[in-house]
């Protein structure tokens, strides 16, 4: 007697997986399911008689669609949320339009309004001492900021330009922090003014910045 049987050593989960990857159609979830039922459906009328497939093989293939097809769902649902948040970051960018953002950096801008110019610094531990030092753009230090004994974390300070320094010209400063004799590492932090946002290919926003150029908005440290 002559017995029709499938690919030998073949399962329906197989067969599926192999057509997929032959395949460039893009299809639902629920379709998935629909061709390996299919698939299954045929396997098992096709089966060697006298060595028919058993209740855990069939129930092991089922469980691995359902998995296939729950990563597949998992994927739409991750690259979804991908793309909503990329479109909210878009929007949160596009209302500091106009406004100051604090970012990594030196640079000391004086206002045009106030006549003072504004920085930060992320301090690493508590210090003693702590005085911000502004250079020229030639880094000569021109002036000093004295800020005393200072905590660990955020710190501002406020930079009045004595009389002779032009308001035209770019500074910059550094931080000289210590206890004792032990110096206590820090991060500048600037200002700098957002005038306008974009979005690249991959779904990431960048802040165009009116003295610092493009910048990342993930970059961003607080805004103004």
């Amino acid at each position: 007697m002559t017995t029709t049987t499938g690919t030998s050593g073949s399962t329906a989960l197989d067969s599926y997986l192999a057509n997929q990857k032959s395949s460039t159609a893009t299809s639902t979830s629920d379709a998935t399911s629909d061709r390996f039922l299919k698939l299954l459906v045929t396997q098992m009328q096709n089966q060697d008689p006298l060595n028919p497939m058993d209740n855990a093989q069939v129930t092991s293939q089922m469980a691995q669609i359902n998995t296939v097809t729950g990563i597949d769902k998992l994927n739409t649902t991750v690259k979804d949320l991908g793309s909503n948040f990329g479109q909210m970051q878009l929007l949160q960018a596009a209302n500091i339009v106009g406004h100051s953002v604090l970012i990594e950096g030196n640079q000391l801008n004086i206002d045009s309004k106030t006549g003072k110019a504004f920085g930060a610094f992320d301090l690493d531990a508590n210090a003693r001492s702590v005085s911000i030092e502004v250079l020229s753009p030639s880094g000569t230090v021109i002036d000093t900021v004295d800020r005393g004994t200072l905590s660990a974390g955020r710190q501002d300070f406020t930079w009045t330009p004595p009389d002779g320094v032009s308001a035209d010209q770019s500074y910059t400063f550094r931080i000289k922090a210590t206890t004792g004799s032990t110096k206590i590492g820090s991060t500048a932090l600037m200002f700098d003014q957002v005038d306008a946002v974009s979005s690249t290919s991959t779904g990431s926003v960048n802040l165009e910045l009116r003295n610092s150029g493009t910048l990342a908005y993930s970059k961003v440290k607080a805004v103004g």
